[in-house]
């Protein structure tokens, strides 16, 4: 096989060359001292034409088999188990068309792939310091502040320290959002899967966010034909956090004396969940990258919010993480839409 691949063309000219003779000698022969010419040649015509014609289609194959097979075998990082150009192939060029076709779509897709995930990496790697750097910066400017003699003075002493607090505590529930983040791309972080009543975790949600919407005058409501017995199969405070997260969001960018409603609905073995609020919406634009990491639509607003950014990164990480996906549907001056589905028990 190694002399196959090392062959030369001027040995492939020789061989066919020396074939060709031995079967002009033959055919001179074999008609020569036949008996019946005619009857001879009837015969022998068609065989030897057929017997040069694969000689002649079997060197030209051999020798364009060892030019392209290295080339091949570069292209696939060539392993015998995995891909093999077959030497019996009809029409070779056909074949490794085919297979190099097929290798530059891979390779430009990987291409694309590689420079969308560097420009969110560098994105990523922006917003985590502007996030950073506003609380480390008033947390600076506060302690300096109290260093210059400001730690004297009780009109500013305590409001400088209650300042400083709330900056830490910003920064803390950043990196404990990144931490969650990472943990659940990893796997490492292990759900804990529980049946529990749906309707009544939504109750504890809504409980927990009332002022918050009250400062606002908005309304937080059932759907229509909430049924107060459904069951589902999930990480009870994970989905607590999933639909926190989603009523928070729907508070702060919804209208006031507006509403958020919560509906869900029996589909066999999942349940449908809608968190849907009549607020200011979200741009077309917007809505595929709603769900990464410090993505703001409203960047202004949504610091005045008091947000991470990482809310909506981690619920779909969440709702993932339980095998389930996360919709999102939104008109501007219309409303929002995010509708999920979980386990029904």
């Amino acid at each position: 096989m190694k002399y196959m691949k090392s062959i030369a063309p001027q040995k492939i000219v020789g061989f066919l060359a020396f074939t060709f003779l031995v079967l002009a000698l033959l055919f001179f022969l074999i008609n020569y001292f036949s008996p019946s010419l005619i009857l001879s040649l009837l015969i022998t015509i068609p065989l030897f034409t057929g017997v040069a014609f694969s000689a002649t289609n079997y060197f030209i194959n051999l020798f364009i088999y060892a030019k392209i097979k290295p080339i091949y075998k570069t292209i696939y990082n060539f392993k015998p188990e995995n891909k093999e150009l077959s030497q019996s192939d009809n029409d070779i060029f056909s074949q490794v068309n085919r297979e190099v076709s097929e290798w530059m779509k891979g390779k430009t897709m990987e291409i694309q792939q590689l420079k969308q995930l560097e420009k969110y990496r560098k994105e990523f790697l922006g917003n985590v310091s502007h996030e950073l750097k506003t609380p480390i910066f008033n947390i600076q400017g506060y302690i300096l502040t109290l260093l210059e003699g400001g730690i004297d003075d009780p009109d500013i002493n305590m409001l400088y320290l209650k300042r400083t607090e709330r900056s830490i505590d910003r920064m803390i529930s950043i990196i404990e959002d990144l931490e969650a983040i990472s943990k659940l791309e990893s796997g490492e972080l292990e759900l804990h899967f529980s049946r529990f009543n749906f309707y009544q975790l939504v109750e504890e949600v809504f409980d927990l966010q009332e002022v918050r919407a009250s400062k606002r005058d908005i309304n937080l409501k059932f759907g229509r034909n909430a049924d107060r017995s459904i069951f589902v199969y999930a990480d009870k405070p994970r989905i607590f956090q999933v639909l926190s997260n989603l009523v928070v969001n729907s508070i702060n960018y919804g209208k006031e004396k507006g509403q958020t409603t919560v509906s869900f609905y029996d589909m066999d073995n999942l349940v449908l969940v809608e968190v849907r609020d009549n607020g200011i919406g979200i741009p077309e634009k917007d809505l595929p990258r709603i769900f990464e990491r410090f993505y703001r639509v409203d960047k202004s607003r949504s610091r005045d919010q008091g947000g991470t950014g990482l809310g909506l990164a981690i619920v779909k990480h969440i709702i993932e993480a339980h095998k389930q996906t996360i919709n999102v549907n939104s008109k501007v001056g219309k409303g929002t839409s995010f509708t999920f589905t979980l386990l029904k028990k």
